[in-house]
Order: C-alpha cells, then sequence, then structure tokens
C-alpha cells in the first residue's frame, strides 16, 4: 500500500497581507492530488526578510513525514527534522538566510517566488523616482511649514525632470528589473541592465545590458540608479562610496533589494555633500530602521519600512499560480520553476 505523500503549509504570517487567505487555503486543498494530504499550520510565522527565522512547534511536529513544504524561507532546523523532505518553496523571493549548510547537503530541490512582487516593487521604484524627479520632496516640504516657493522646483542641478528625460541604471535584470525597465521605457527613458550572466541577452525593455565587470563604466550615465539584484557574494556591498561617486551630479539612487547591497554610510555622504537628488529605500542594512538613524529626518531621503513588495489585491494570486504549476510538475515528474542555485544563492 503506498503511503500518503505530505505536503506542510507554513504560512501563516504575523503580517496580514502575507498571511495565506482563507480561499487560498481551500483553494488548495481543492487542488490537492490524489495521494497527498496537505497539513495547514496554524501557528503564526514570519515572512519578514527572507522569511521565518524561528520554526513553530506545530511545524516541527508535522514536518517529519513531509515530502514538500511551502512556507516562507527553509530555516536550517526544519531541514534538520525532516528526513523525507524533497522539495521545499519559499513565498519569499529571497533566499539569502535559507542558504545554509544543512539544506547544501539535503539534495532537497529549493524553490522561491522571484517574479511574484516584481510588479508591485516596480511600482515603487517609479514613485519614488518621481517623487524625486519631480520635486515631490520639495511640495511635501512646503506644503508642512505653509510655504509657496517656485524656486527649489526651477534650480539646478536640482530642478525638475521628465521622466521621459532620465537615463536609467537597472542592477539586477531579472523580473523585479524588468518590470522597472517596462515602465520606465514606457514612460520614454532608456534603460541599461546589469546582470551577472549577460549572453542571455538583453530582455523586454532594455536598451542594453552589461555584465558586473563593466558596472563602473556605465555609472557615469546613469541618471537615476535602481538595485533590483539578490543579495549574493557578489552583490553584496557593490554600491560603495567609490561607486556612488561616479554617479553623475542630481542622480537618484533606489533600493528595493537589500540592504547590504548599498554603503549606508557613503550614501549619507554623497547626499550631504550635494552630489544625489535623492535617495528612495525600501530595505536597510538593520532592519527595523533604527530610531535616531540619520535617514529618518533627512529632506532628500523617501524611507519606505520594507514594503515594496505589497499588493494585497494580486499578490496571492499570483502566489498560488506559481506555486500550484510547481506541484503539477513535481507530481509529474517534471522540471519546477524558480529553482534556486544555493551555490550562486538565487
Amino acid at each position: 500500500m503506498t503511503s500518503v505523500r505530505r505536503l506542510v503549509v507554513d504560512l501563516n504570517s504575523t503580517a496580514p497581507t502575507m498571511a495565506l487567505p482563507a480561499w487560498g487555503l481551500e483553494r488548495l486543498r481543492a487542488g490537492t492530488p490524489e495521494g497527498w494530504e496537505l497539513v495547514s499550520i496554524a501557528s503564526a510565522t514570519d515572512s519578514s526578510g527572507d522569511g521565518t527565522n524561528a520554526v513553530s512547534a506545530e511545524t516541527m511536529a508535522a514536518i517529519g513525514e513531509a515530502e514538500a513544504y511551502f512556507g516562507y524561507g527553509l530555516p536550517a532546523s526544519l531541514v534538520a527534522a525532516a528526513p523525507r523532505l524533497r522539495w521545499a518553496h519559499s513565498a519569499s523571493a529571497g533566499v539569502g538566510s535559507s542558504i545554509t549548510p544543512a539544506l547544501l547537503s539535503s539534495g532537497l530541490v529549493f524553490t522561491n517566488s522571484a517574479g511574484v512582487y516584481a510588479e508591485a516593487m516596480a511600482d515603487t521604484v517609479l514613485a519614488g523616482v518621481t517623487y524625486f524627479a519631480r520635486g515631490l520632496d520639495h511640495a511635501v516640504h512646503q506644503q508642512m511649514a505653509g510655504v509657496w516657493d517656485k524656486r527649489p522646483f526651477q534650480t539646478p542641478p536640482f530642478a525638475v525632470r521628465e521622466v521621459a528625460d532620465l537615463r536609467v541604471l537597472v542592477v539586477g535584470a531579472g523580473g523585479i528589473g524588468q518590470a522597472v525597465a517596462a515602465r520606465f521605457t514606457a514612460l520614454g527613458a532608456e534603460c541599461t541592465g546589469v546582470r551577472r550572466r549577460p549572453a542571455l541577452g538583453v530582455p523586454a525593455g532594455f536598451a542594453r545590458v552589461v555584465g558586473v565587470e563593466s558596472l563602473e563604466s556605465v555609472l557615469p550615465d546613469a541618471d537615476v540608479l535602481v538595485l533590483a539584484a539578490p543579495l549574493t557574494a557578489i552583490s553584496r556591498g557593490v554600491m560603495d562610496a567609490r561607486r556612488l561617486a561616479l554617479l553623475p551630479l542630481g542622480a537618484i539612487v533606489v533600493n528595493v533589494a537589500r540592504g547590504a547591497l548599498l554603503d549606508d554610510g557613503a550614501l549619507l555622504a554623497a547626499l550631504d555633500a550635494g552630489r544625489l537628488r535623492g535617495a528612495a529605500l525600501d530595505v536597510f542594512a538593520e532592519e527595523p530602521l533604527p530610531a535616531g538613524h540619520p535617514f529618518w529626518g533627512h529632506p532628500r531621503v523617501l524611507v519606505t519600512p520594507h514594503v515594496s513588495g505589497v499588493s494585497p489585491a494580486r499578490h496571492w494570486e499570483r502566489a498560488l499560480a506559481l506555486f500550484e504549476d510547481n506541484w503539477r510538475r513535481w507530481v509529474a515528474g517534471e522540471s519546477l520553476r524558480n529553482v534556486v542555485d544555493p551555490v550562486a544563492g538565487y
């Protein structure tokens, strides 16, 4: 008699929009293949960053007999407690904290949700750029102070600009980067992408792509720098003081990737020196951003609390469609989508 194959669903996030809704769980139950059982974890889990750091006792009790796991991240303690686990899918896009010796030695297939968050994140990037390019930061400050003054909008080097006049450099030409490029290209801007393997070609929305080794040659032409790459050994600290200094006067910096890609101190120095127009930051080296950090009160920094991917109306439709397709592929013995290369780190 064939034993029942188990999927553990561990998605009861403490963040309301990231918790699997009741209709989503019912959809998964209705689509459960013959010979499978779905075990839903009621205990709360953490979806922040790359996902769960602590595994609930309920999850640990259920995972021992599981073949598949659907949660936020893949902690080493969970891998160690799951001898039958063969496939894990993370509802997070980032996987940095899940790349552990336990995963590397387990032999299990690990997939993530890269692409699920791209559209919302690209909207946030566009909003952050236009906030500075059109002088909305001036507008907010003047409104709070009850001041009517047109000069900041018209005075070089920080006078307002049209999006179509911007040269946009996107570090990371994957799903997020491509969604960013699509928006700016549609508005008339020229987009250059930076990717680890430029030989893969030029994705839609980009005028060209270059390799990481060519980053310094394209920074001087970037009116806008968007960081949209996964955190890996190659991308960590990619924008240091030396590279930030290569950006042209009045450039705008946007980071929706991970805080560790960007040197916070160097960014602050460049802002305070009047070299940069502004910085729209959704991610930080330390999260939550500590009280009293200079970013909080800086007049040319826009802070959002790691929410660029939030999309209550559309998120779960995309996330479930990806997982359901992968579950079908797993059952059929086909190749999965979004397989993580633990050596490359994404």
